[in-house]
């Protein structure tokens, strides 16, 4: 189906793809936006849209839709909290949250918000920084002017602010971003799993689809609800057919500007191993979770990251297989070529950037496994393992100036580092002892049981054995020990007889040569010629052109409407009503017992689900959806199956963004959960 219409668009001379970007908010297609829907975002309604947007740290996209600090954002995106603050008594997931008042508001462990409120542009402290060098004295320098901007940016005000230097374009444009930094972040509401995933793996990236993918949050300072100024208040009619729409959020990575040899790269050792791994992983955790109902309620979370995750790639892929994409990346590649060739002063410059990074690509290759496995830790999967590392590493980074460190660990970063590492949320050792079991099986199949690294971990044991050797000893589940490790710095770290903390000592020396080897090798080449290319990009078509997503702030415009499926339409529209039709009763698609209970009072005409021409990409979990008015009228939560290209290229007639309805959202919220309070905070204009 996507290599037909993939053909097609392609055939079409001059194609229009009207929604296609993730902009900037400092540099927004207006002319554009004013020719085809006839409205100019002002610097007003910019600005207080940038305000009104938010960011989970950790991953997702959300927003502020009352003045007493109330978030809004997918389920999916607060499950972990959910799920942190559930136990083998009380299942949230299962049995949903609601706090009917503030007081019952309950502290998330480990989420953190954050509201962009500046823009800088440093484009030339740091290409000044970076002037003339190469490897590792690159990226050196790279990492000092970055700690340099981000420390001056926070200030004394860390506990508040966060800042990090954004790169754009490739390494065109550098910006800091300035972000108001919210610790303090409370579950309000969360409907059960069975309303919120409603449709299993099904209907995931599909539509027609009946989800209520939402969860709400407050946010929190000095012990009292935050006031915000600037918020989305919710539309009184919702999305309408054909209605102008706008996404405000946080796309996660893209890949439409990297070169043919870095897509390449990419295909063979990035999608193809993580689709086998988490193929494996999918069904070692589907047998896990037979084994008992607390075994199935662990299980349960990472199945749908694996499921999730396993759906995005396999679209992924399929994209990068299809000879009319990589046809026309080639022909995109050719021309910017020659336009470079053609002009003398540009084909001195940037004429061999392309050809640099081919080159590099073969070391790539040659570190991708032990990179994986050993610099990244995906061999070590392990929540014991990630607060060991992080101590070790963090004992060893901040003996050091700042501009020294591993980004990771400089001043700017150690608040979000220290809410992950003194988090309450509880650890389960008989679960990590099956997903470090398996992770460490994986690392010795892929890199070698002669491998000089493996023998050196796993000695004589075997995988499963090791793993439980070392759970059954460690003391890192509890966290005032890692918070005395941590304030304790190398002494502790030294004088530590835990296991998982002697396992990262030994093997931090190699896990460094491999990053390093890396970063100066191949990140570094990558990095200084895309900044050439981008330039190239830049004198050929300006400004006009959007970058490739950072997990930053970026707007989307489109329409509501619908698609051509092979011949046949699809309504951009479902109903509350079409759920219940869809209910069999049987998993997935059982609809919970309150729903039932509550069917007689709903508008069961009421819109539920709805499709727009918008472009997101994963990262854009939790974005508001708003009207010209700055008024919620959805809430994206998905994207359809033919989105899953969008990583490489976007398709306006096919690409949809998927949302739950305003107009559901407090319908269901006020009659089925109980929450008017919350309906009335959130409608207040």
């Amino acid at each position: 189906m996507r290599i037909h219409w993939l053909l097609a668009a392609l055939a079409i001379p001059g194609i229009t793809l009207a929604a296609e970007g993730m902009w900037t908010l400092d540099n927004l297609p207006a002319k554009r936006m004013q020719a085809e829907y006839g409205f100019t975002p002002g610097g007003d309604w910019v600005k207080h849209v940038m305000l009104g947007s938010a960011r989970i740290a950790g991953g997702c996209s959300a927003s502020f839709i009352s003045k007493d600090g109330l978030v809004m954002t997918n389920h999916h995106c607060a499950a972990e909290c959910v799920e942190q603050l559930s136990s083998a008594q009380k299942n949230y997931m299962n049995d949903g949250f609601m706090a009917n008042k503030r007081e019952q508001e309950v502290r998330c462990p480990e989420i953190e918000l954050n509201r962009l409120e500046q823009i800088k542009d440093v484009t030339e402290q740091v290409k000044s920084a970076t002037k003339g060098l190469d490897g590792e004295a690159f990226k050196r320098a790279q990492d000092a002017i970055n700690a340099r901007l981000s420390s001056e940016c926070v200030g004394s005000d860390k506990d508040t602010v966060r800042c990090d230097v954004v790169n754009l374009y490739h390494g065109g444009r550098y910006h800091v971003y300035k972000y108001h930094r919210f610790q303090d972040t409370r579950l309000v509401w969360a409907p059960e799993r069975a309303a919120a995933f409603f449709g299993g793996d099904p209907d995931n990236f599909n539509f027609p689809r009946y989800d209520l993918d939402i969860s709400l949050l407050r946010v929190y300072e000095n012990g009292k609800p935050a006031v915000i100024k600037d918020y989305f208040p919710f539309s009184k009619n919702g999305a309408q057919d054909a209605e102008m729409v706008f996404v405000t959020g946080q796309p996660g990575r893209t890949q439409r500007q990297l070169t043919l040899s870095q897509l390449a790269t990419l295909r063979d050792t990035g999608l193809i191993p993580r689709l086998l791994q988490l193929s494996e992983l999918r069904g070692v955790m589907e047998q896990y979770a037979k084994t008992g109902p607390e075994a199935a309620r662990l299980a349960e979370a990472e199945l749908f990251g694996v499921e999730n995750g396993f759906k995005v790639f396999k679209g992924q892929l399929e994209t990068m297989l299809d000879p009319a994409l990589m046809k026309k990346k080639q022909e995109d590649e050719a021309a910017l070529r020659r336009f470079v060739a053609s002009r003398p002063d540009l084909k001195t410059r940037l004429g061999g950037a392309w050809d640099a990074i081919d080159r590099v690509q073969q070391a790539a290759r040659q570190l991708s496994v032990p990179l994986t496995m050993v610099g990244r830790g995906r061999g070590f999967d392990s929540h014991y393992f990630q607060y060991a590392r992080m101590l070790v590493r963090g004992a060893d980074e901040r003996s050091k100036p700042n501009g020294e460190r591993l980004p990771e660990f400089t001043d700017a970063n150690t608040p979000e580092l220290e809410q992950t590492l003194f988090s309450t949320a509880p650890v389960y050792p008989d679960f990590e002892k099956v997903t470090l079991g398996l992770s460490l099986t994986k690392m010795r199949e892929s890199m070698g049981a002669d491998d000089a690294f493996v023998k050196q971990v796993l000695g004589k044991q075997a995988p499963d054995q090791f793993a439980a050797a070392l759970i059954d000893g460690t003391k890192l589940g509890d966290p005032a020990v890692r918070k005395a490790l941590w304030t304790g710095g190398k002494d502790a770290i030294a004088s530590s007889n835990d296991p998982f903390i002697k396992l990262a000592l030994a093997i931090d020396p190699h896990a460094r040569a491999i990053r390093k080897q890396f970063e100066q090798d191949v990140e570094a080449v990558e990095q200084k010629n895309s900044e050439l290319i981008a330039q190239a990009r830049f004198a050929q078509q300006g400004l006009d052109a959007y970058p490739d997503a950072t997990f930053t702030l970026r707007m989307s415009y489109g329409e509501v409407k619908g698609w051509d499926d092979a011949g046949k339409k699809i309504a951009p529209f479902t109903t509350i009503g079409g759920a219940f039709e869809r209910d069999t009763g049987a998993e997935p698609f059982a609809l919970p017992a309150s729903w039932h209970k509550a069917k007689d009072r709903l508008n069961l005409a009421q819109p539920f689900n709805f499709v727009t021409t918008n472009d997101i990409i994963g990262g854009n979990s939790g974005s508001p959806m708003i009207n010209r008015n700055g008024e919620i009228v959805g809430l994206i939560f998905d994207g359809n199956i033919h989105s899953l290209g969008g990583a490489f290229w976007y398709d306006g007639r096919i690409n949809r963004t998927v949302a739950v309805h305003s107009g559901a959202i407090t319908e269901m919220l006020g009659k089925i959960y109980g929450g008017e309070n919350l309906v009335r905070e959130m409608t207040a204009h």
